[in-house]
Order: structure tokens, then C-alpha cells, then sequence
């Protein structure tokens, strides 16, 4: 009697385990499943397997010895630590216009939001010759750093940095402001009555519910760096190891007609973009889940 009774409920929560599971699936789930993956094959994979195949027209030696050449190296080290440096600081500054879109209001405050958005619709070329202007030595800006500081921007990395900083930074304050939007401040006010100070309210309970998205916004600037052309070979100078991005690279080798040294340097790029934003990724999901919030 007791073993009919043990098999009738496990039979129960099982049947209804599997109607919790069913009933968050939408409709449509197999026709959108399916749209999804004909996307993702159609305009990510297939072109992307082109780099793939490709490559294998060279052989190992030969793929080694393009991407462990002096200057692709160069490349390689000028596009990801520009990519890093950009991303962290539009990190910062992006979290700050960010809170003060969200806790504040000001005169003009709808205005600057809007402003926010501007280099997405702003051409990169535009860009970059616009920051390449006044960041020279004879621009405005440039030659105010030059004679207070002694800075150079234009045509080394530093400028490299601040054009990322310039068309990344809307992607952390778009991807934070909606996360503190949705914040609920009573948690605020009942830390606030238990004792703490702003300070403490800020790091203990704000920031741990934020981070998760600004770390997202991270990785999307970041991501957005790493393959950013049009708005840095202006200001970079395009100078062999100083100065030499790795689209550049592959630019020049496609002019080249070194279809397959240019393919080789894509996919070695694409190789380790997939694995910091893995990367990024499986440490925004450990977040998360120690947080709470999965």
C-alpha cells in the first residue's frame, strides 16, 4: 500500500514538473526556434565559416608565420589593450551619466539623453576625422594638452583610447540606465533605517545589483572596440607598432591581395574575441547566480 501510494505521487510530480516545464513555453516556439537558427546560419555562421575554410588553404607553418609576425603581434596587442582601456573607462564614466540620468533631474536633461545616442547614428568616419581635428598637435584641444600637460593624443594609442571611449560609451549607459530604472529603492530606505550610511547602502546593495549589467556593457564596448575601423585609423596614425590596429592589418592585406594572410589574422581575432567574451559572459552568470537574481 505505501509503495502504491510512493509510485502515485512521484507519478503526480512528475506530471506536474513536466506541465511547469510546458507552460513556460510560449506559442510559436518551434516556428521562432526555428526562424532563430536560420538567422544565426544564414548571416552569422555560414559567412563566418568562410574565415574557417579559408584558412585551411594555408598551411600550419604558414598560419603560424603570419600571425606571429613582429607587426600582426603589434597589432594584436595595440587592438586589445586600446579595446580594454576604452572599455573600462566608458565602464566608469558610462555608470556616473548613467546615475545621473536616473537619481537626477535638470535642466536639459532630455536634451543630453538624446545626446547619448549620437555617435550610433554618427558615421565612424565622421568621427574619427572629427576627433583627429582637435586632438592633433595644432587642434584645439591637442595643442591645449601639449603646451599644459605635455600629452600628445593624436597618433599613438592614447588617441586610440579616447575614440573608443567616444563611440562605446552609449552601449554601458543604454545597457546600465534601465537596470537602475527598475531598482527598487525601498531596499535603500530599509538599509538606511537599519544603520547604514550611503557609502555602505551604495557598495552593499546597488552597486552588486548593477554590476551584472555593467558588466554586459563592458563586454559590448569592448567587443565594439576590438573591431572598431572607420572612427580610429584618423586619429591613430596608422604608425607599425605604435599605433597599427589589427582591422588595419587585415585592410591592408586584403589591398594586398593576401586573401588568406588577411583571413588567417580575422579568425585568430574572431578565436580570441569569442574567448574574453566567453569569458565575460560565465563570469556575468556566476554574478548573477551568487546574487541571487537567476
Amino acid at each position: 500500500m505505501l509503495l502504491g501510494e510512493t509510485v502515485t505521487s512521484q507519478r503526480c510530480t512528475a506530471l506536474k514538473s513536466k506541465i511547469m516545464r510546458q507552460s513556460y513555453i510560449m506559442p510559436g516556439f518551434r516556428p521562432t526556434l526555428g526562424f532563430t537558427l536560420l538567422y544565426l546560419g544564414l548571416v552569422v555562421l555560414i559567412p563566418l565559416s568562410t574565415l574557417v575554410f579559408k584558412s585551411l588553404t594555408l598551411s600550419w607553418d604558414d598560419y603560424v608565420h603570419i600571425i606571429t609576425s613582429k607587426r600582426v603581434l603589434a597589432s594584436f596587442r595595440v587592438s586589445f589593450v586600446t579595446s580594454l582601456l576604452g572599455a573600462a573607462v566608458a565602464s566608469v564614466f558610462g555608470f556616473i551619466i548613467a546615475w545621473t540620468f536616473v537619481r537626477y533631474n535638470f535642466i536639459g536633461k532630455r536634451i543630453l539623453d538624446a545626446l547619448i545616442d549620437l555617435p550610433f547614428a554618427l558615421p565612424t568616419a565622421v568621427a574619427g576625422i572629427v576627433l583627429a581635428t582637435i586632438y592633433q598637435p595644432s587642434g584645439y584641444i591637442g595643442r591645449l594638452l601639449m603646451q599644459t600637460l605635455g600629452v600628445k593624443v593624436a597618433y599613438n594609442p592614447t588617441g586610440i583610447v579616447i575614440a573608443l571611449i567616444f563611440i562605446s560609451l552609449p552601449f554601458v549607459v543604454r545597457t546600465v540606465q534601465p537596470v537602475l530604472q527598475e531598482f527598487d529603492t525601498k531596499m535603500e530606505e530599509a538599509a538606511s533605517t537599519l544603520g547604514a550610511n550611503k557609502l555602505q547602502i551604495f557598495i552593499k546593495i546597488i552597486f552588486p545589483n548593477v554590476f551584472p549589467a555593467l558588466l554586459t556593457g563592458f563586454a559590448l564596448a569592448f567587443a565594439r572596440g576590438v573591431g572598431e575601423y572607420g572612427s580610429v585609423i584618423f586619429i591613430a596614425g596608422n604608425i607599425p607598432y605604435v599605433s597599427e590596429i589589427v582591422p588595419l592589418m587585415i585592410i591592408t592585406k586584403l589591398e594586398q591581395y593576401e586573401y588568406a594572410g588577411a583571413t588567417a589574422i580575422a579568425l585568430t581575432l574572431l578565436i580570441i574575441s569569442f574567448i574574453l567574451l566567453l569569458v565575460i559572459n560565465l563570469l556575468q552568470h556566476w554574478i548573477r547566480k551568487q546574487s541571487g537574481q537567476l
